[in-house]
């Protein structure tokens, strides 16, 4: 085991102490993991998990992943986790901070626990140069405090058996594969590639997507007539049910023959249910259109560093000698506190900070709306109505123009 006095403090308050976890303290990390998401041992026997692999679950987060926590009197109390990650803005991969296990026991809430945390991790963010960070909320507010903003949504459906497409003739089929499929796994990084905010899943990513999945989830491949494959779906059927976890699809002939196979189950459904993560409602799409859908936030994202992310921004426009003014609010992160120029020459943007209080093209805004707007949450003109920003009338033209109007697909959690 490994000597406290060899560990390295980032900070001391009193008994509670901050440093990085290492794999001597796998089992008070899982420990905090389990009693914060209310995951008991007999939850996880019950899906047929073993004694071993629940302590092992989460080691890849420890050796994979920055992971910081405060102890009380040698006892983990609070932390918090960041996975190397990437995704995909606006067509440009970046590297991505994925925020994950915020968890502190309750004797030792109120203390300001999470919120050191949360400033040291955006500062192990910005050093080790990942322009923008994402998590899934516990709560909104919460987040949004620390300058995180909701970037994309979930909608959920519900077809019934009588709603369902009829066939439409296609040259491909449907082939059901194993979880580890390289097709499967394939089709999900050209896609990632081609859709603005997709994880670019590595074998972690990979990991945490089945992390606490049960046995019964089974992958199809949709496959065209030169066996290129070109779509999956990932699902399971239960009490009549055809629960639909993710549908990808490259092209419409592979949308169209995933939906062949879901109604060639007819005889054993009543109806189809699942979640969709494109932002746009489906239901247009249906011949029978009155199908239930419900939508709600999902994933949040932060702009980390303002000037990197500016730069590496793929703006939709190329405005030679166009000058654009953003005075950045971010009481998080000081770095991102002030004014930033973004400016075009030869079809190439650059950004810088500057200390200048010029007003030309200026742009007013939080961190919040500015990730929102940048990752195509919510237009610049709805920004503006909704008091969110503050500009000259003028400059709203010149934003919806030089912002691409995709929205963020995201359909990852961890």
């Amino acid at each position: 085991m490994t000597n406290n006095d060899e560990h390295t403090y980032l900070e001391v308050k009193g008994d509670f102490k901050m440093r990085e976890l290492d794999n001597d303290d796998l089992e008070q990390f899982n420990a905090l993991l389990q009693y914060a998401f209310q995951v008991t041992s007999y939850d996880l026997f019950q899906t047929g998990w073993e004694q071993e692999e629940i302590k092992y679950a989460k080691r890849p987060m420890l050796e994979q992943a920055y992971v910081l926590g405060w102890f009380y009197k040698e006892k983990l109390a609070s932390m918090i986790v960041v996975y190397p990650m990437q995704v995909n803005i606006q067509d440009t991969i970046m590297s991505m901070g994925g925020i994950t296990g915020v968890t502190t026991y309750p004797e030792y809430s109120g203390r300001g626990l999470i919120h050191a945390l949360m400033r040291r991790v955006i500062r192990y963010m910005h050093d080790n140069k990942f322009p923008i960070s994402f998590l899934y909320p516990y709560s909104i507010p919460f987040y949004r405090r620390m300058g995180w903003e909701i970037v994309s949504d979930k909608l959920t459906f519900t077809v019934k058996d009588t709603q369902l497409p009829k066939p439409w003739p296609v040259p491909g089929m449907v082939e059901r594969v194993s979880l580890d499929s390289e097709d499967y796994h394939n089709v999900h990084t050209y896609f990632a590639l081609q859709h603005h905010g997709a994880l670019i899943r590595d074998a972690l990513a990979w990991d945490e997507y089945w992390r606490w999945e049960n046995d019964d989830m089974i992958a199809a491949v949709y496959y065209n007539e030169e066996h290129k494959p070109l779509g999956y779906l990932v699902y399971y059927i239960a009490n009549e049910i055809f629960h639909i976890k993710e549908m990808v699809y490259l092209t419409s002939e592979a949308r169209h023959g995933l939906w062949n196979y879901i109604s060639a189950h007819f005889s054993m459904i009543t109806q189809v249910q699942g979640d969709n993560y494109s932002g746009e409602p489906m239901a247009y799409l249906f011949e029978d259109s009155e199908i239930e859908e419900t939508i709600a936030p999902y994933i949040m994202a932060r702009i980390v560093d303002v000037e990197e992310f500016l730069t590496e921004y793929p703006w939709q426009i190329q405005p030679e000698d166009f000058k654009l003014h953003f005075r950045v609010l971010d009481g998080f992160a000081h770095w991102n506190e002030g004014d930033f120029l973004v400016s075009w020459h030869d079809g190439a943007a650059s950004c810088r900070r500057v200390e200048d209080t010029q007003s030309i093209n200026l742009v007013e805004l939080s961190i919040n709306t500015l990730t929102a707007m940048l990752m195509g949450y919510k237009r610049p003109t709805y920004l503006y109505d909704h008091e969110k920003i503050t500009t000259e009338y003028y400059m709203l033209t010149w934003l919806e123009r030089l912002i691409p109007v995709k929205k963020a697909y995201f359909s990852d959690y961890f």
